[in-house]
């Protein structure tokens, strides 16, 4: 292991959920290209092996759905034994969720599956995590939300509700761990090119970047990786309850 104030992930074990793609896949290959050990979990197992193998020896593929807390209090352990232990947890795992208010049926099951996945499983993943956390030296958690937990778009009520939540979660984890040296923080992505955002016209991602980005145009994955890698450092020991935009300016820019 590292010393306190080292600015080194080697040999720190890692979960990132919703790993298989975007920001997840770049962060669980940021993490093991700077020597984490690093279980890749989704929800599906081939898309897990596929990074799992790009990240090499030590990063290991989990199917999970993060829905289901049966499986989560299943793998985590399964996890954390092939693993050696856990360090750092990446809750990622996201999906789309616009539903209009008049949508009847299936607007009740966009809400339950939107809080299901980025919310319910946040908690949930914490607390099986927890007695593993709890026995290292630099235990890290961050949440990934969205500019949407800090705002909201039209049509969007599921997803922004949930994503607030996680803004919450985090500061009440923050206050509740803190005492243990866990720290928890938020990563707040904007636009940025993932497979969520792969429908939108490249003209409407210029329009819009335009429009409402300081930087004027769409984040990568790999950007918040970056930032999340920051949040799990060693050396990042006394950050925790903070909520941070990766959007480019969005939040900042008036118009």
């Amino acid at each position: 292991m590292t010393n306190a104030l080292s600015r080194s992930v080697a040999g720190r074990r890692a979960i990132v959920t919703g790993a298989a793609s975007g920001m997840g896949r770049a962060t669980a290959l940021l993490l093991a290209a700077e020597g984490a050990r690093v279980a890749v979990t989704d929800l599906d197992p081939e898309a897990c092996a596929a990074v799992a193998d790009e990240g090499g020896a030590d990063t290991l593929p989990f199917a999970l759905d993060v829905s289901d807390g049966v499986a989560i209090a299943h793998t985590v352990p399964q996890i954390a034994e092939a693993l050696g232990g856990i360090d750092i947890l990446v809750n990622n795992a996201g999906i789309s969720a616009f539903a209009p208010l008049d949508a009847g049926d299936d607007y009740e099951a966009v809400w339950h599956r939107a809080l299901a996945v980025m919310l319910t499983a946040h908690q949930r993943m914490v607390r099986a995590s927890l007695p593993w956390l709890r026995q290292s030296d630099a235990a890290r958690i961050v949440n990934v939300a969205s500019t949407e937990g800090l705002g909201a778009t039209a049509g969007d009520t599921p997803y922004v509700a949930a994503k607030s939540g996680v803004v919450g979660l985090t500061r009440g984890l923050a206050v509740d761990l803190g005492k243990e040296g866990i720290t928890v923080n938020c990563v707040c992505p904007g636009p940025i090119r993932t497979g969520m955002t792969a429908a939108v016209p490249n003209e409407a991602k210029a329009e819009f970047s335009r429009r409402r980005t300081a930087l004027r145009r769409y984040g990568e994955p790999e950007e918040v990786a970056h930032v999340t890698l920051s949040l799990v450092l060693p050396a990042a020991s006394y950050i925790t309850g903070a909520i941070i935009p990766v959007d480019g300016g969005l939040m900042a820019r008036n118009a």
